[in-house]
């Protein structure tokens, strides 16, 4: 994307890559502002190793962050106070420009005329309308009116959004549904652990965001600030008001990268790597890869975390390549783990323990990792003894495999739909909010003790539409529809073998298939064939387009 400029001394535009700084020189620009706050998405350099690219090419970088929608007057006044001080012409950036735009059109009231604001932003392509409003009332945005309605809103584009207006589509094609997302890639995440493991090229896991949304969908290409749920309103960057009849939030979670200190300023290099970010799961690959022995460590936070089985397949498989290229007993690998158990669902254990012992592995609970230096290849760790007591221990690494902590989006925490832990509170069963009667949640977001996975969400939106449609009355069905829980997890434990986990509440045991077929509490070469080369299919053509094979909800007998 180009810049878009606003004035001679400013430029807005979405995302800057480290390699695209020399161009930004080259184009004239001599300094750039970060108004992205680190880890808001799973493709997203830090700040560091911007400030790193920019100090290389001659630039100066500031880092400002703001959360999505949280843009306050003192943000605003930060940012008049750097375009002050920072040579010019200056480049400012966040996800898509609207945040920076957002300050810079804040920081110019009283010294520009609104319609002068609203006409640069304008011809930039923001919409600043909102903003007026904002200034207008005193810092308030009134939820009375509003730019936007639409019947059923869904606040998320990733696999629970777009399977549930899929779902809801299969079910009544006419509704009237709005997507708001302000991503333009769509990524198939539990790919990235075969990237990791040499298996698939990074580009097979991503997708245009456009050519997923659902055929008569609108997409509302905008980040979520705020909710008010007592008007039925969604508030977006640059305070923009969408109305809803039904509200379904499904944004996903956070990866908190700067929960660990020193983290940011050496992923990517160092030895240090991580199958959680799109652009670091082939490093992992090229460290396996160029490993002729030495200490690996692979980390896991505490939960909840997406896919908790992901941090020890990125284990099992680089132990496999090590030990076809024969250096695996030259090798010292050990996984420490925040936790006090190998796997949540016990069943499992002891064919994960199997590989542990041939691959030679440490196991180490109770430790959390808390900081990091990438180029003293140390870590340090957390460690809990029985009493509850805690340390700090030292470990030293050639590569270390890192799994950040794991957070609601910072707009969930913050508001009302929260519960005290910051995920969407939902009744378990049917998926709808336990305050507000209106709003259902799937997906890694919301509150339900169930694991953070695809599959899960796979199951969920049929349960999210069947409730929904059932409350609009365009569904006769008199029980409503109930989510057990299910989530699945294949562990991939060598290249070509996978133990397939399958399990619901209370780590209840639910096989999709014979025993025959594919035993679940062993290693399977069918079960890798299904990760490998039909789930990625079932993913993209079924799950998102509404096409829901072994996904039929149960009922819930005597609801009314």
């Amino acid at each position: 994307m180009e810049p878009r400029k606003l004035t001679d001394q400013l430029s807005v535009r979405e995302q800057v890559q480290p390699e695209e700084i020399d161009g930004l020189k080259q184009a004239g620009f001599r300094a750039i502002i970060v108004n992205r706050p680190d880890g808001e998405g799973a493709d997203q350099p830090s700040f560091a190793e911007i400030e790193r690219a920019a100090r290389a090419a001659g630039m100066e970088a500031r880092y400002l962050p703001v959360e999505t929608g949280k843009v306050s007057d003192a943000d605003a006044a930060r940012f008049g106070a750097a375009m002050e001080e920072l040579p010019k012409p200056v480049l400012a950036f966040c996800r898509s420009g609207m945040r920076s735009t957002t300050l810079w059109a804040l920081s110019e009231a009283g010294r520009r005329t609104l319609p002068d604001i609203l006409a640069r932003a304008a011809s930039a392509g923001y919409d600043m309308s909102g903003v007026t409003r904002r200034i207008a009332n005193g810092g308030h945005v009134p939820t009375d009116t509003a730019e936007i309605s639409h019947d059923i809103v869904i606040v998320g584009g990733g696999a629970g959004g777009i399977a549930a207006a899929a779902s809801l589509l299969a079910r009544v094609d006419d509704l009237d549904i709005a997507i708001i997302d302000p991503a333009d890639i769509h990524y198939y995440q539990p790919g990235w652990t075969l990237v990791g493991g040499g298996v698939f090229k990074p580009q097979e896991t991503r997708k245009d965001m456009a050519s997923l949304i659902p055929d008569g969908v609108r997409w509302i290409r905008a980040a979520v600030a705020a909710f008010e749920p007592d008007a039925n309103a969604v508030i977006l960057e640059g305070c923009r008001v969408v109305k809803y009849k039904k509200l379904i939030v499904a944004p996903g979670l956070k990866l908190n990268w700067a929960g660990i200190e020193g983290l940011e300023q050496t992923l990517g290099r160092n030895g240090v790597t991580s199958n959680y970010r799109y652009d670091l799961a082939p490093y992992t690959w090229e460290l396996v890869r160029s490993m002729r022995g030495g200490t690996a460590l692979f980390t896991q936070p505490p939960m909840p975390i997406k896919c908790a089985g992901a941090p020890q397949k990125a284990m099992y498989l680089s132990c496999y390549e090590w030990e076809r290229r024969g250096t695996l007993a030259d090798t010292k690998v050990e996984f420490l783990n925040a936790g006090g158990a190998l796997f949540g669902v016990k069943d499992y254990v002891p064919a994960l323990m199997d590989y542990v012992e041939r691959y030679g592995i440490d196991l180490t609970f109770n430790h959390n990792l808390k900081r990091i230096d990438g180029p003293a290849k140390t870590a340090w760790f957390e460690r809990t003894d029985a009493e509850g007591n805690t340390d700090l221990v030292e470990r030293r690494f050639d590569m270390i495999h890192v799994v950040p902590p794991q957070t609601a989006p910072d707009f969930i925490r913050v508001s009302p739909l929260a519960n005290q832990a910051g995920w969407v509170e939902v009744d378990q069963a049917t998926l709808r909010h336990v305050r507000y009667a209106d709003i259902y949640s799937l997906g890694d977001v919301m509150s339900a003790p169930n694991a953070k996975t695809a599959a899960a969400a796979r199951k969920q939106a049929p349960v999210v539409a069947e409730n929904l449609l059932r409350d609009l009355g365009l569904i006769g069905e008199p029980h409503a529809a109930i989510y057990d829980g299910y989530g699945s997890c294949p562990l991939t434990v060598e290249r070509g073998k996978v133990v397939l986990a399958e399990f619901g509440y209370g780590g209840k045991r639910l096989p999709s298939f014979p025993k025959w077929f594919i035993d679940d509490l062993k290693p399977s070469k069918t079960a890798w064939l299904l990760k490998e080369k039909i789930l990625p299919p079932i993913y993209w053509q079924a799950m998102l387009k509404g096409r829901e094979p072994m996904a039929k909800p149960e009922r819930e007998k005597g609801s009314v």
